[in-house]
């Protein structure tokens, strides 16, 4: 990691397009601090329907990737939306709305029956379209009024959900990579300018933390802590409230993926082949699993009460006991997976870079569903009000919404 190049999107595309991996730890530089512009003071709180939405990320703030709706037995295309840069982030659903960041840098709000455009909002004043603006590479983060994202040049855009209108902005040092989480009456960032900062809820700076390298994942929260995985090769566990480190445990890996947490335990990927699962609590590493090959795992874990489900470099999805770390069943795909699953009642969800969205049973791992969608799938799947949403990173990607 002795480069030093910024990563933009044009960079990632192409890292993509080549098979190198690892471009989120590649070089840091340190940019200063955050810095706010056109602080308002708009209040944001729960979700409405929180148990069938898909407000972040992972779904919930345990980042367990469990969708709280049902989805059809023969999930079929409902509608698509390209984008020409395609969409490398994960959308969002609330109630009758699709929020999906492009990689041309916006943020669209779609209307979940017809994919109709409603507004969009875009990361620049700018309204020429030969301008470049910074890309949208993760999740939004949706609450009642307003919209959290942030973009590839380090700024967290707060939107205001009725209208598409900028609320207020907040400036990092480097790209956000990960989904913004809340905790209460403050909001939680992490960038690749290798700080995890602390906002309230119109945007000022309560406190912020400094790791050693770039920050990928986005926040766990359990509890009032939060959790933190990135190029450092360090799991760290943050105290939301004092925004002091509790824990810092070594894993011996960066980590591209975002950790998942049930309790006392912690479970995610790592770049050189193994997932584990840490208990937080004491810092003691509860097991590994490693995958044959010993390639990378860089999409985020789904965790049921039995299962972790993961897909990796291997081109395979893997189920292993929750509770010992062996084992269950294996899946083998003809290309890397690099989506994040989703579970939705007795089926796991996932797309490869073959092409393909597939959909297996947990039981056994029997595929009981498969779209073709005729390129890589890998983009992490949103699961709610009965929809799935996934977009594909490739130029003139579709974002497609089956249900």
């Amino acid at each position: 990691m002795n480069s030093h190049e910024q990563i933009t999107r044009r960079r990632s595309l192409f890292r993509l397009a080549s098979g190198v991996t690892g471009a989120a730890c590649a070089g840091l530089a340190f940019s200063g601090s955050g810095t706010v512009m056109n602080p308002s003071a708009t209040a944001a709180s729960l979700m409405e329907n929180p148990r069938t939405s898909w407000p972040s990320f992972r779904g919930t703030p345990d980042q367990r990737g469990i969708a709280g709706c049902s989805l059809a037995a023969n999930p079929q295309p409902k509608w698509e939306v390209k984008s020409k840069d395609g969409w490398v982030g994960t959308a969002t659903i609330a109630g009758n709305h699709v929020y999906a960041p492009a990689l041309e840098g916006y943020i669209y709000c779609l209307d979940r029956e017809t994919g109709r455009e409603l507004w969009k909002y875009r990361s620049i004043e700018s309204v020429d379209p030969k301008e470049f603006a910074p890309g949208f590479k993760a999740a939004p983060l949706i609450t009642d009024g307003i919209i959290y994202a942030g973009d590839e040049d380090g700024v967290m855009h707060a939107i205001k959900r009725d209208s598409g209108a900028l609320a207020w902005k907040f400036a990092t040092g480097a790209e956000i990579a990960g989904c913004v989480a809340q905790y209460e009456d403050r909001l939680l960032l992490a960038s690749h300018d290798a700080f995890l900062y602390c906002l309230s809820m119109s945007g000022e700076e309560v406190w912020k933390f400094q790791t050693n390298d770039r920050i990928n994942c986005s926040p766990a929260i359990i509890d009032h802590f939060t959790f933190l995985a990135g190029c450092d090769e360090h799991l760290r566990i943050i105290d939301v409230v004092e925004g002091k480190e509790v824990r810092d445990i070594p894993l011996e890996s960066f980590l591209i993926a975002s950790p998942a947490i049930v309790g006392d335990y912690l479970y995610v990927g790592t770049h050189t082949g193994d997932v584990v699962s840490v208990n937080w609590k004491t810092g003691d590493i509860q097991w590994r699993y490693k995958n044959d090959r010993a390639m990378p795992f860089h999409a985020s874990a789904a965790v049921t009460d039995q299962l972790v489900l993961v897909g990796g470099h291997d081109k395979t999805m893997h189920a292993i006991n929750r509770a010992t770390g062996e084992g269950i069943w294996t899946f083998a795909t003809k290309a890397r997976i690099e989506s994040s699953a989703v579970v939705a009642g007795d089926r796991v969800f996932f797309g490869s870079g073959d092409g393909n969205l597939y959909g297996l049973l947990l039981e056994n791992g029997q595929e009981v569903w498969k779209f073709n969608g005729g390129k890589p799938f890998n983009a992490g799947l949103a699961v709610g009000e009965g929809c799935l949403v996934i977009g594909e990173d490739t130029q003139n990607g579709r974002l497609r919404c089956f249900a």
